[in-house]
């Protein structure tokens, strides 16, 4: 870093050397990182930069539509650019999906019947995910398990990874299972997030077994971390949300599902109603935007990613249980920090929003938020409200204390943001 630049943090930041000194090591640490994944960055915006080519984007896909939202040519040539991104045969891109959890939610009930199984093979879904299944104690909530659809999972093995013998074992014992869910990234656990190796493994099993199962996957901060995405690799269905990577910081709201079209279409007939699916919705003339941010998606997403490398690394010469580690390989923006301790951890993510763009100003705490089981404290002062492309961190309020970083516009924002909120817990 420049003497100019670190003389700037610390006047207006308060950074004190011996941050500066983890900061020069751990940049020196992680440089073939970077050049790694700048790599897979340049491909994915080949990739994206094709798909618009292909589909012949101009300006007129720039569509304001109202009412009912019938021949948006805008809308429906969006979900052509995502399929081909995703190399498959069909997507449905909406602002009406409030988040990534009712993206997942519409294809699970979409695609799950009565008597169905659906067994989760990464052990326990994300927290949002729990009442959608019905796993909460909350009663009438219209869950999978009130429309008498079965629940499994399977706990990952001790390396963090799917037991592929216990899984073939589990779907040659239960002809009921219908779908196989996948969850990519770590959630709220102390895991790694699974290759695009590790889906395509399991995905080859199951479908040797029965190739009429539903392999989906949840994609959420997972797309263009890697080459290939779940889809090029066997997944039937995958779903995620437009304020995390694949709407590149540009994206106001929304999510997207895509995959086999019978499925696809599935899921649509439960973010609208049966038989009108996809074929409504106007788009409130933010067409653009969901464009925009899809191009600039790759670049986004890496950006985000070269923070949370760094932030493994300056995390760990600073004596702190990490993972993954800086040099492991990655399939997805997020970086846990094991604190075993409350206020450290709670000072930590107050360090993030003191960081931030907006609302730098405001004191994070932990509150009870719909949804999760915890109370949970996030730091996210984002020009989008909750968009974890953009640099945050939250965590559930529970041992052992585990921060979840994610996002950053920008690798230079991410930095300085990790810095300020390392210097917040430095004195514990």
């Amino acid at each position: 870093m420049l003497d100019s630049t670190i003389s700037f943090l610390k006047n207006k930041y308060n950074i004190n050397d011996k941050v500066f000194d983890l900061c020069n090591q751990a940049l020196i640490d992680i440089k073939n990182e970077f050049e790694y994944y700048d790599n897979i960055k340049e491909y994915n915006q080949i990739k994206v930069l094709n798909a618009f080519q292909e589909e012949r984007i101009s300006d007129s896909h720039f569509t304001n539509s109202s009412g009912y939202g019938y021949g948006d040519i805008g809308r429906d040539a969006l979900d052509k650019v995502y399929a081909k991104v995703f190399n498959c045969e069909s997507a449905i891109v909406r602002p009406h999906f409030v988040n990534g959890t009712h993206a997942i939610g519409a294809a699970l009930f979409g695609n799950l019947r009565p008597n169905d199984t659906m067994l989760s093979v990464c052990g326990t879904p994300y927290d949002t995910l729990h009442n959608i299944i019905g796993l909460g104690d909350n009663k009438n909530l219209g869950s999978l398990k009130e429309y008498g659809i079965n629940y499994k999972q399977l706990d990952l093995n001790q390396d963090g990874k799917i037991d592929l013998n216990l899984v073939k074992d589990t779907i040659l014992k239960d002809k009921s299972i219908k779908l196989i869910h996948i969850q990519r990234s770590t959630g709220y656990g102390w895991r790694k997030s699974l290759l695009i190796s590790d889906i395509k493994e399991v995905i080859n099993i199951v479908k040797s077994i029965n190739p009429n199962i539903i392999c989906f996957v949840d994609n959420c901060y997972g797309e263009f971390i890697d080459k290939l995405e779940p889809t090029e690799v066997g997944a039937d269905l995958i779903a995620g949300s437009l304020i995390k990577n694949i709407g590149g910081g540009i994206a106001p709201t929304g999510g997207y599902i895509a995959g086999k079209k019978k499925y696809v279409d599935q899921a649509a007939y439960r973010l609208t109603v049966p038989g009108i699916g996809g074929e409504c919705g106007s788009t409130f003339g933010i067409m653009r935007l969901l464009y925009q941010g899809l191009f600039f998606a790759p670049h986004v997403s890496i950006e985000a990613l070269k923070g949370a490398i760094f932030c493994s690394r300056i995390m760990e010469l600073a004596g702190f249980e990490v993972l993954p580690k800086y040099s492991d390989k990655r399939s997805d923006i997020i970086q846990a920090i094991k604190f075993n301790n409350k206020d450290m951890l709670i000072n930590f993510c107050k360090g993030i929003q003191a960081g931030s763009p907006i609302d730098s100003f405001v004191e994070c705490e932990p509150w009870d938020m719909p949804g999760y089981e915890d109370q949970v404290i996030m730091a996210a002062g984002a020009f989008i409200q909750g968009s974890s492309i953009e640099l945050s961190a939250d965590a559930p309020i529970r041992e052992p204390y585990i921060a979840y970083l994610q996002g950053g516009l920008t690798f230079e924002h991410a930095k300085i943001g990790i810095l300020i909120a390392l210097s917040k817990i430095l004195t514990y």
